[in-house]
């Protein structure tokens, strides 16, 4: 499995995503500043690595303390949590896990723990959070291969692998639990600009695993599907409001409505943690907004000129009725969202494949 991030030595280590695919360079991070720095600069990405890495910056943070009593150390951890909140608004992953580990925090420091006690627990907590994103991964990618057909043209936008989980992935698990279940599969991997997470993540993953793989530009979608050569659909997501509408990269409402005129069912893969019942609809989701270099310049050649506006949204929203699915490890939901959405946080897990 892709190590995308790990705790080695009490340090956390994470695959530098700025670097790839020509370079495979890792960093490591011993501080809750450095992982909130490698958060914001995407270092490392993609909705449930965020949250995992979160907590870990929040466990590494108990570790290296030098508090001799619990309030100087939750004053300390509370500030960390507020430092790491900050890196990314959309992605709603990163505050699911920081509300975690304050829970766990305050109900130690409740019970008596010391703050040897707390450097332990918060470790395990977080290495909870990091296994648990596995298991949910692999089973979304039971419940969403079922819903691939035979022979299938799949495409998808952005990365959604196992570079934006802690391993195994959302919308790339489908495709690997796809192939697991025999299914004959064509990837065509959206390039995704303006960071091209697609052309140089999502391919390099599927590359080496031994998928079949394509890269098209962000406007060739149309006409593959046009051609037939796109069956399948599948994208992540960084938030899922209570109705059913998904905030995923810049381009994925596109692909959807293009999914709509052509026919193609279009899947939203992700965790529970991603779903955010205390948002009621897209209109309420944050949408971050990111430097204009990314546009203007593809790496270090730049390709717009200096006094020309830019506007840069990391993410748009895709409405609900345009998602023929949510697949989540419980099942897939399907509209009406607002009723199966929530039955996924009160239901004990459902078949594969649908519910």
């Amino acid at each position: 499995m892709l190590p995308t991030i790990a705790w080695q030595d009490d340090a956390v280590v994470m695959v530098d995503q700025r670097k790839l695919p020509t370079k495979e360079v890792y960093l490591t991070c011993k501080t809750p500043s450095e992982v909130a720095k490698a958060i914001k600069t995407m270092v490392i990405r993609g909705a449930p690595a965020i949250g995992v890495s979160a907590a870990y910056g929040l466990a590494l943070g108990v570790r290296r303390s030098t508090a001799a009593g619990t309030k100087q150390l939750t004053t300390e951890f509370l500030k960390d949590c507020d430092l790491l909140a900050g890196t990314r608004p959309t992605a709603v992953n990163l505050f699911w896990a920081i509300d975690r580990m304050k829970a766990v925090f305050s109900r130690q420091v409740l019970g008596g723990a010391s703050v040897g006690d707390l450097r332990q627990v918060m470790l395990d907590e977080a290495q909870a959070i990091h296994d648990e994103d596995v298991a949910s991964c692999r089973a979304i990618g039971q419940h969403g291969g079922a819903l691939v057909p035979e022979k299938a043209g799949i495409l998808t936008h952005c990365n959604a692998g196992a570079l934006a989980t802690a391993g195994y992935g959302t919308a790339l698990g489908v495709i690997r639990g796809a192939i697991e279940q025999g299914r004959s599969v064509t990837v065509f991997a959206d390039e995704t600009r303006p960071v091209l997470q697609g052309a140089r993540l999502t391919a390099w993953e599927l590359v080496r695993d031994g998928i079949d793989t394509t890269v098209i530009s962000d406007n060739m979608a149309a006409v593959l599907m046009r051609q037939g050569r796109i069956n399948f659909i599948v994208v992540g997501a960084d938030r899922i409001a209570a109705n059913g509408d998904a905030a995923n990269k810049i381009g994925t409402y596109t692909v959807a409505v293009l999914a709509k005129e052509h026919g193609v069912p279009f899947y939203v893969a992700a965790p529970l943690s991603t779903i955010d019942m205390r948002t009621l609809d897209g209109d309420a989701i944050p949408i971050e907004e990111r430097n204009r270099r990314e546009v203007t310049h593809v790496g270090s050649t730049q390709i717009a000129p200096d006094a020309a506006k830019v506007y840069n949204p990391a993410f748009d929203v895709t409405p609900s009725r345009l998602i023929a699915g949510i697949i989540t490890e419980r099942g897939v939901a399907r509209a009406p969202y607002t009723e199966s959405l929530k039955a996924l946080f009160e239901e004990t897990p459902v078949a594969a494949g649908g519910r």
